[in-house]
Parts: C-alpha cells; structure tokens; sequence
C-alpha cells in the first residue's frame, strides 16, 4: 500500500503538463504506430518518425516535450536524436528503447539526456510512467518484466534477423552449436 502511494505521488499526470507533444521514433512500424494509438489515448500529442533523418527533420517543425526513441535504426543511432532534442529543448522528458539492453548504451543513453531506458517490447503503460516519472526520483520496476527465457529467446532472434536468418552464421556469433540453435529457434517464444 505504501509503495503504490510513494509510486502515485512520483508520476505526473499528462494533464499537468502544458505542451504534451511526444515524438516516436522506431523503425518497426507496426511497434510504433501501436504505441503511437496508445499513447494518443493517454493524451498525448504524438508525431511519428521511422529513421534517424525522419526524426531530426521532425525537429524543425517541433520540439517535443517527450521523446520515446528507439537505440538502434535502420539509417544509424538513436542517440543522434536524442542529442539534437536535448539541443533544442533540454526539458525534454526522453525515454530510450531497445531490443537489447545493456549496461554501455543504457549509460550511453542517460549522459546523452534521456531519463530512462527501457527494453523492448515495452508497453504504453510502462512508457507512460517512464515519462511522467519524477526525474529526481528512482524509477520503478516494471509491472511484468520479461523472464530471462523470453530475454534470450528475444536476442537469439534479433541476432538470426541481423545475420539474414542464416542458422550457421547465426550459431557462430553466438558460439553455439548450429543443431541447438535450430532447436530453439524451432520452439515458440518464452512467456
């Protein structure tokens, strides 16, 4: 009970703020034009970019008050937005996605001025309360965070996509053996 009012008294609420305009950018579309819907339904004002370029120029246009950026795009580094938001606005509330998270790029994320950093797939009920979270104070865990399994199920995957599904190529890189590999990538995703 104490915890959820501690959690109450740390968030905001969209409405508290004067400018809710938030600007998405992730190059897997149908994560963001998901989010995107969510996060209009919680009342904010939402742009959507696809790449980099897409959302530097959005820039020009607007300077959003929040910022939901996905690490690695297609085009380079999300950082890169990250960077040029917090030039042109450094009140900007900035959480950072990704596929893989680690300790480098989540440190990477924070100096570059994002205020938190979440793994994907994240929800918009955990973007929002990474967003409207106090920045001064210690962010809460997640609500349902993924199981280990599902982690190294998810970064299999990303690592079979990234080396074009080939299963070999795939097995090196992750220095497994090329029939344990086909097991797991045979199986359904972990809960």
């Amino acid at each position: 009970m104490i915890s959820i009012m501690a959690e109450a008294q740390n968030l905001k609420n969209i409405n508290d703020f004067k400018d809710k305009s938030l600007l998405i950018v992730d190059d897997d579309n149908p994560f963001r034009e998901r989010l995107a819907r969510a996060m209009e339904k919680k009342g904010f004002i939402v742009t959507q970019a696809e790449s980099v370029t897409k959302g530097i120029d959005s820039l020009r246009v607007t300077q959003p008050s929040f910022a939901v950026i996905d690490l690695r795009l297609n085009d380079g580094n999300g950082l890169e937005v990250v960077k040029k938001i917090q030039t042109l606005n450094n009140n900007s509330r900035i959480v950072m996605l990704t596929g893989y998270g680690n300790i480098p790029t989540a440190v990477a994320a924070i100096k570059n001025g994002a205020i938190d950093y979440l793994a994907k797939p994240a929800d918009a009920d955990d973007v929002e309360k990474a967003l409207l979270a106090d920045p001064k104070s210690k962010a809460q865990p997640p609500e349902n965070p993924m199981t280990a399994d599902r982690v190294k199920w998810e970064h299999i995957h990303r690592v079979f996509e990234l080396c074009n599904r080939n299963v070999s190529e795939t097995a090196r890189r992750l220095k497994m053996h090329r029939r344990t590999l086909q097991r797991i990538l045979s199986k359904r995703s972990p809960r």
